[in-house]
């Protein structure tokens, strides 16, 4: 089932399937989403819970017990339940069940709130910790976005992504498929980044934000079409296409998480950029699109 939020402006689709963002489609007819084609990457912008990244050898432990979880988490391939709807919010929902808790043993309800304004839409993130012990959990997006949108003609290299604030950034290495954030360097963001197919070949560029607003608009000089990504509060943002692969789309991915440390010890409360949740509070993140 598709959950359907429009204005005068923009078209959203949304599926019940993984909370996932579907389409966003122009009054004048610019798809913006990648639309799943399997030949590259058969997704369009998975909800990424209550893992981000991949596990040391897929698997965490807490208490003692060893569990067994799969790239970017469970949430992705769940189906969500639509609690709320207008024409411009949609919210869906999904809580733990006996399935969940054979990979992560944990009571949580997860709530995706997409709402449509104007030309923007904004993603929530609401995680709430109904038990009375902690919730260990990482949350985060990865939508990818067609390039080109307007121009045919147009190819990857044509493409840039501007970020800001403008300064210099702490770039987190992947040993693949886990972080090797004891190798950081620094990466010149004080000028728009050209793309190319190389910039990828290392599996997703990752940037440590350090909690600070940061807004990244991904166009071309060919057109004067794009979109502008802001995040609140996010520890990381990554940026990927597949590499060798000539995919025509690039994913800004917004996260309160990241994959396992390459020395990582396996236990999941030791997880680098784990969030901690206490007993019966919510957690709560967000960002917005802009589509020009």
């Amino acid at each position: 089932m598709t959950v359907e939020l429009k204005n005068e402006y923009l078209t959203v689709l949304i599926n019940e399937a993984g909370a996932e963002l579907s389409s966003v489609k122009s009054n004048d007819g610019i798809e913006y989403m990648w639309q799943a084609d399997k030949t590259f990457w058969g997704r369009h912008a998975p909800v990424l819970f209550p893992i981000v990244g991949r596990l040391k050898n897929d698997q965490y432990t807490v208490a003692g017990q060893a569990y067994h979880m799969g790239q970017h988490g469970f949430a992705r391939d769940n189906d969500f339940t639509v609690v709320k709807q207008t024409a411009t919010q949609a919210t869906l929902e999904l809580t733990d069940s006996s399935a969940t808790r054979d990979m992560y043993p944990y009571a949580f309800r997860l709530r995706l709130i997409y709402t449509l304004t104007d030309h923007e839409l904004t993603v929530n993130y609401n995680v709430h910790n109904p038990a009375n012990q902690e919730l260990l959990f990482a949350v985060g997006g990865h939508p990818a976005f067609n390039v080109p949108l307007a121009d045919s003609t147009a190819t990857l290299a044509d493409y840039k992504i501007t970020v800001a604030p403008r300064k210099v950034y702490s770039h987190i290495p992947l040993q693949a498929p886990l972080n090797d954030a004891a190798n950081a360097d620094d990466f010149d963001l004080t000028k728009p980044l050209a793309l190319s197919r190389d910039l990828f070949k290392d599996d997703a560029l990752i940037l440590a934000l350090d909690h600070h607003e940061t807004t990244l608009m991904l166009d071309t000089d060919r057109d004067d079409h794009g979109v502008a990504m802001t995040i609140e509060d996010a520890p990381y943002v990554g940026m990927w296409s597949p590499y060798p692969a000539e995919a025509p789309f690039v994913c800004l991915e917004p996260w309160w998480g990241i994959a396992d440390n390459v020395d990582s010890d396996g236990q999941l409360s030791h997880k680098m950029g784990i969030n901690r949740l206490a007993a019966n509070q919510t957690f709560d993140a967000k960002y917005a699109i802009s589509f020009f």
